[in-house]
């Protein structure tokens, strides 16, 4: 399907899927286009030179990639590399160099060991103030890149020790001005069940 405009693929897609329903056949596509794969799939396999890394559903492969590759290969995604401090009461913490994440899962490792924290862009609130609620786990930096994409903003944010996170803001008003531009100091903040840790 990559030789046909944007609009063509997509309606050629669910035209695919409505054929596969109506015939009751296995299909098998091989792409190099992840929103493809995510929109015609029931079941994906992500490879890495020649090796399955992950068979699962879209939705699981998105929300719970099992790697820092399968993450990063489907989607946009935010990841910091990190040491455990403690695991238990249904927690995982970790240190990214000196930002202190809480993750609500509890992790195959023990403190000490390298591991790294993912977020998904679009589960990363953007705000001027910092948040009032304090159990949440936060970012502080300046907006250094925005991108604008119709239905959604994404908005890049380096902190004083040059580390960078992406956050996603849906475009629910018609502004043409938006309230956060380059160069404000922003709070970046997420709970603790929206973030995920990898320990491969």
């Amino acid at each position: 399907l990559g030789a046909l405009d944007k609009k063509l693929r997509e309606e050629t897609q669910f035209e695919l899927m409505d054929i596969q329903t109506k015939l009751g056949l296995t299909f098998l596509i091989v792409t190099h286009d992840q929103e493809e794969a995510m929109t015609v799939s029931d079941r994906i396999a992500v490879m890495d030179k020649g090796v399955v890394m992950q068979v699962a559903t879209p939705a699981e492969i998105y929300e719970a990639p099992n790697s820092r590759y399968v993450a990063d290969f489907i989607g946009d995604i935010n990841i910091l590399e990190g040491k455990a401090t403690a695991v238990g009461g249904g927690l995982t913490k970790l240190d990214c160099d000196g930002l202190a994440i809480a993750v609500a899962d509890e992790a195959p490792c023990t403190a000490g060991d390298s591991i790294a924290f993912a977020i998904r862009p679009e589960k990363v609130a953007i705000s001027l103030d910092a948040p009032a609620d304090t159990s949440v786990n936060t970012f502080h930096g300046e907006v250094w890149d925005i991108g604008y994409l119709g239905d959604f903003s994404v908005f890049i944010v380096r902190d004083e020790n040059g580390r960078t996170m992406r956050a996603a803001q849906a475009n629910i008003a018609r502004l043409v001005d938006r309230p956060i531009t380059y160069g404000d100091m922003v709070w970046l903040s997420w709970k603790a069940e929206s973030g995920l840790v990898l320990t491969r």
